[in-house]
């Protein structure tokens, strides 16, 4: 199909090339499953704290690890994005391809991301398909999250400084029935053995 100056479109002429070198491949020379463990939770609840911990806990046994983080992200890939709905949706989009393409090259992808809309996270697990997306929930107060405020944000939201502020003038909903429930408020010594009996029940990586 062309469009209207005589140009194709892409769905004409892209098209998915099969590797010979598949993802069970990959993950036979890692040695291990590749997922997505998909870390979510207010500003301030510990998602990127926990999840750098985890991949720290994986790296010294050897897992293939990526952690996406949240403003990582928002420095390149997502640079173009702002805050709005549609902004925070088109961001989780770009982040749970680039997710799969990691996964697909066998690696364990741990992701730091408020991501506050249950359709956005069920649109990324569709993404990846059974068994390979791992929704963990930072569950902390929003008063903790507040008390915290590493980077003085919530206070900036409170005193109308800073717009569409997940917890504050703009909704999260938080997981119905995510795969991981963690208590935001224990110490992270005590989170990451959580998160490591969860990858061995599920076979991703060695007992």
């Amino acid at each position: 199909m062309a469009s209207p100056d005589g140009s194709l479109l892409k769905d004409d002429n892209v098209v998915w090339h099969p590797h010979a070198v598949t993802r069970a491949d990959r993950e036979k020379q890692h040695g291990h499953r590749g997922a997505v463990l998909w870390f979510t939770g207010l500003s301030g609840s510990g998602k990127s704290t926990v999840a750098g911990a985890l991949e720290q806990a994986l790296h010294a046994q050897g897992v293939s690890t990526y952690l996406l983080d949240g403003d990582n992200v928002r420095h390149g890939l997502c640079r173009d994005l702002g805050f709005t709905d549609d902004d925070r949706r088109e961001n989780i989009r770009r982040v749970g391809e680039v997710a799969k393409l990691m996964v697909d090259a066998g690696q364990v992808v741990l992701t730091a991301f408020i991501s506050p809309h249950r359709a956005e996270r069920e649109m990324v697990r569709d993404l990846l398909g059974d068994g390979q997306f791992i929704e963990v929930f930072v569950d902390t107060p929003l008063a903790i999250c507040e008390a915290r405020d590493p980077k003085g944000l919530y206070k900036k939201a409170r005193a109308g400084e800073l717009k569409n502020f997940t917890g504050i003038d703009s909704e999260y909903q938080p997981p119905e029935t995510p795969d991981v429930h963690l208590d935001g408020e224990q110490l992270v010594t005590q989170l990451v053995p959580q998160l490591l009996e969860v990858m061995r029940q599920r076979a991703i990586i060695n007992p």
